[in-house]
């Protein structure tokens, strides 16, 4: 079932690419979060969004804002990724229970095994304040979520 703005969104604990847990609600009452699935590292569509993301993070992550991105790949590959883009953001891994929060978040494409282009914004109080889902070869335009950030301020 897929998660819907006004939504409470359903939490989670991922480790990032540093083996660490991140938690959704660790966030709750002091920022807004951009949660960003992606299908997979190292793919084409996938390392340009990021990209996009490193290099607008002033707009993604702050005093105010958090961004946290997840794909089904492991902990491992994160790292990789991570060191050779230069994210300095989190990179959540899905890997186990395969794309479990993908499911909850109804973002998770079971013939392929990886989640499609999902962005959520949650804002302070948990819930899900803006959402959009593209097909796995459809890049999003991240001036919508600079927008839909801006309209939490």
């Amino acid at each position: 079932m897929a998660v819907e703005v006004g939504d409470i969104a359903p939490d989670f604990t991922l480790k990032d690419q540093n083996g660490q847990d991140v938690t959704l609600s660790s966030f709750r009452g002091s920022k807004n979060v951009v949660i960003v699935f992606y299908p997979l590292a190292f793919t084409g569509v996938c390392t340009g969004e990021l990209c996009a993301v490193r290099d607008d993070l002033a707009s993604f992550q702050s005093e105010t804002e958090q961004v946290l991105t997840i794909s089904v790949d492991s902990v491992f590959s994160h790292k990789v990724f991570a060191e050779q883009q230069g994210y300095e953001f989190p990179l959540l891994s899905d890997f186990w229970p395969h794309g479990e929060v993908a499911q909850r978040y109804g973002v998770f494409n079971d013939e392929r095994g990886i989640a499609v282009r999902g962005t959520f914004i949650v804002d302070k109080d948990g819930k899900v304040a803006w959402k959009v889902v593209n097909n796995i070869p459809d890049a999003r335009d991240q001036g919508e979520y600079k927008q839909a950030l801006a309209s939490l301020a």
